[in-house]
């Protein structure tokens, strides 16, 4: 079942973080688009949908990763405070009454919405109404069930999680990853906070 984790963990970070490229491609097309809309005269009329559209599969599909990172907002005000078998029959509950229900309607809607997209125009699919360059969008929109099944397939590594926390009475551990630099700081303000604790009670212990 710790295999299984990480297998489904590890495919999950390699999504998200091929999908990060999406945010150079957002900055490069808004950046270009300012520059020869102020600079220029010369607005283009594709700036708008790659901008939506790369936000949007950047967003979608990096929900998977973020959920095996345990970085969706939660109000663990209280949650944190409970052992972790507490903790672990909680979220086993919510995903099955709550997180698979939904997830597997999105996959459904998600699918009966892009096949429609790709429907139009005789089969050659659906594009944008939002510019004149009839940007194609039915990949986009197709993003919809592809990351809604790449959640389904996390939940289940959750609710794996879930049971192994039950079993042994601790979280399995989460992969490794960058951390944000706030965080890093506090932990080493609390490693040297300790290191500094440990050296007054050896010097305390000497004088004694």
């Amino acid at each position: 079942m710790n295999r299984f984790i990480f297998l489904v963990d590890s495919f999950s970070a390699w999504v998200g973080k091929a999908f990060a490229w999406c945010i150079l491609l957002l900055t490069f097309g808004t950046a270009y688009e300012v520059f020869v809309r102020y600079a220029l005269r010369d607005p283009t009329s594709w700036a708008f949908d790659i901008s939506y559209m790369m936000y949007g599969a950047l967003f979608m599909m990096g929900g998977a990763y973020t959920l095996s990172r345990d970085g969706h907002v939660r109000g663990d005000v209280l949650f944190r405070l409970w052992p972790p078998k507490i903790q672990a029959t909680i979220e086993l509950t919510l995903y099955i009454f709550f997180f698979f229900p939904g997830i597997l309607a999105l996959i459904l809607a998600g699918a009966d919405y892009a096949l429609e997209s790709w429907s139009y125009n005789y089969g050659t699919g659906e594009v944008s109404i939002n510019s004149p360059a009839n940007v194609p969008i039915s990949q986009f929109k197709t993003i919809l069930p592809v990351a809604a099944a790449l959640l389904l397939l996390q939940g289940v590594a959750q609710v794996c999680r879930c049971i192994v926390c039950l079993r042994t009475g601790e979280w399995p551990a989460h992969l490794e990853d960058v951390e944000e630099l706030e965080k890093v700081l506090i932990q080493q303000h609390e490693e040297e906070e300790e290191e500094r604790r440990r050296s007054a009670a050896a010097r305390d212990g000497a004088t004694k």
